[in-house]
């Protein structure tokens, strides 16, 4: 059976791709903050603070304890806000930069050695539209995604010819409570939260990608809803 581990799996689009995984008879490991260790059949829950470095090290540790090195990586944990750059403080800044691109390098660097040296494994980036187009509003948010994107493609080299598979994904808005604060209704040039994505089509894509004969690389998606309103 393989294991999949999926940061941010708490709600939003973590949770909907660690079930997802776990419907297609995976043993999931989901990882975030706000939930409480526990364990339950084909998954085990770890209270993780990802951007804390000491607890990125204890939950990688447990996870190999309990179940060993996960066949498939999914960091997905991040976080989201609409200020202008003029608005946006240093904390805001490092804060999204710690939480979006630092965290996923902490499990990628604790994993995917681990994966080169057994010849298999798999590296899911959830992105963003925002790791490929600058939206105004978005400073520091860009330039997480942009890093992350920067960062998974010098993985992807690093990994080329050694069994591990790497996919980023990329998807447009999709309706989770992260647009609670910004309110897009009410904002012109913004999709529409009935017009959004789900969580569930961004897990969809998850587990097609990791699904394929391991002969085929699913090197990258782009998801966008079919009624896209391009703000700039």
């Amino acid at each position: 059976m393989k294991i999949a581990l999926v940061t941010g799996a708490s709600r939003g689009i973590g949770l909907a791709v660690a079930d997802a995984l776990r419907a297609s008879g995976m043993h999931v490991v989901r990882v975030a903050r706000s939930l409480k260790d526990a364990s339950a059949d084909r998954r085990l829950d770890i209270a993780c603070d990802v951007t804390q470095p000491a607890d990125v090290t204890r939950a990688v540790t447990r996870v190999e304890k309990d179940v060993g090195v996960p066949d498939v990586l999914v960091n997905n944990a991040g976080i989201f806000f609409i200020k202008s750059l003029a608005e946006t403080s240093y904390e805001d800044f490092s804060k999204t930069l710690t939480t979006n691109l630092t965290a996923a390098f902490l499990f990628a660097h604790a994993l995917v050695p681990k994966m080169v040296a057994r010849k298999s494994g798999h590296l899911v980036t959830i992105g963003s539209i925002s790791d490929y187009i600058g939206f105004s509003g978005s400073a520091a948010y860009a330039a997480s995604k942009f890093g992350l994107r920067g960062m998974h493609e010098v993985i992807r080299q690093e990994t080329a010819k050694s069994g591990v598979r790497t996919t980023l994904i990329s998807p447009g808005p999709v309706d989770t409570d992260i647009w609670n604060a910004v309110d897009p209704d009410a904002k012109p040039g913004f999709t529409k939260r009935k017009d959004m994505m789900r969580a569930e089509d961004v897990a969809a894509a998850v587990v097609y990608a990791v699904t394929q004969p391991e002969h085929v690389a699913v090197t990258e998606i782009r998801l966008l809803p079919a009624i896209y309103t391009p703000r700039g």
